[in-house]
């Protein structure tokens, strides 16, 4: 039972509960004019506690810690100025896997989950045994997409590449936090150079393809906040694709998978990109929402050029 007084004024902080914390939280980002604040509300306790959503629920009536009341009032403070919601918390969801974010990495989305529900389904597939796969996952982030393939396969080894310093020390405390630094491996560079001409079974990559006309009509949220150099995909969005699409005939092994995700209206062209480039199996497949986003193709399984 809550215990406001006649005024509405939450009680003193040490009896202070989770749903008071949250009530106050929803007011702060009703006033900011946030939709949906209790909801907001809601998710932004669920991260910093790294549990679903209905924490906040179950938590309501239990005592909120000083240190998480802290840490709440920061993210709401965040969100009311604007901030998409995983930064204002610090966290996101990916795969059930707790991330750390901040504005030095692109936000994993729900579309890159399928990204990784490809690349899973093609090593179980394969006639040649998971436990001796490399994969290589180019321009990785917060690191969501070699930490799933780390813990979701028996796959022999990640390597995990960005050009970023800075999403690499981010992809770093993730890979440490979910204890996986010993199937996965952290290099800077460009595209797949950090390989060093390493053969690979698997070339997975979210690479950046908005067009660079196309960037000041993203919505604010992403314009304002996300690195531009993981979004930016050059004059025709396609320029990190196509280096990509023509890297895998030296990159992978015979027989071996590219998996791209893809801008859905440049789908079509990035399918002819790949079969121009030699590659076999073309297919694009489509995302949860319909739209034709991911493009799978196979390097010949005789390696010829």
């Amino acid at each position: 039972m809550r215990t406001e007084t006649s005024h509405g004024a939450p009680p003193t902080s040490h009896a202070r509960t989770v749903g008071l914390a949250l009530l106050d939280a929803r007011r702060t980002l009703e006033a900011a004019g946030v939709p949906d604040a209790a909801r907001e509300s809601s998710e932004l306790y669920a991260a910093l506690v790294r549990r679903p959503s209905s924490a906040a629920w179950l938590d309501r009536e239990q005592p909120c810690p000083e240190a998480l009341g802290c840490e709440l009032e920061e993210a709401v403070r965040r969100r009311a100025m604007g901030w998409p919601q995983a930064y204002a918390a610090g966290r996101t969801n990916f795969r059930g896997l707790w991330l750390a974010v901040d504005r030095r990495v692109l936000i994993p989305r729900p579309e890159t989950e399928g990204l990784v529900d490809i690349v899973l389904a093609w090593m179980r597939g394969s006639a040649r045994p998971a436990s001796r796969m490399v994969v290589a996952d180019v321009g990785t982030g917060s690191g969501a997409i070699a930490i799933a393939l780390a813990l979701e396969s028996d796959a022999e080894r990640i390597v995990a590449v960005d050009r970023s310093a800075g999403a690499l020390e981010v992809a770093r405390a993730n890979v440490a936090e979910h204890e996986a630094a010993g199937r996965v491996r952290l290099g800077r560079g460009h595209l797949a150079a950090p390989l060093g001409g390493e053969r690979v079974d698997v070339l997975v990559s979210n690479p950046p393809y908005v067009a660079t006309a196309d960037w000041e009509r993203l919505e604010p949220g992403v314009r304002e906040f996300e690195p531009r150099e993981a979004l930016d995909g050059g004059p025709d969005g396609l320029g990190p694709t196509r280096e990509l699409v023509h890297a895998a005939r030296e990159t992978l092994a015979p027989g071996g998978l590219l998996a791209l995700e893809v801008d859905a209206p440049r789908s079509g062209r990035v399918l002819d990109l790949a079969a121009e480039a030699g590659l076999v199996e073309c297919a694009v497949d489509d995302d949860l929402f319909g739209r034709p986003r991911y493009l799978r193709a196979r390097r010949p399984a005789d390696g010829s050029d």
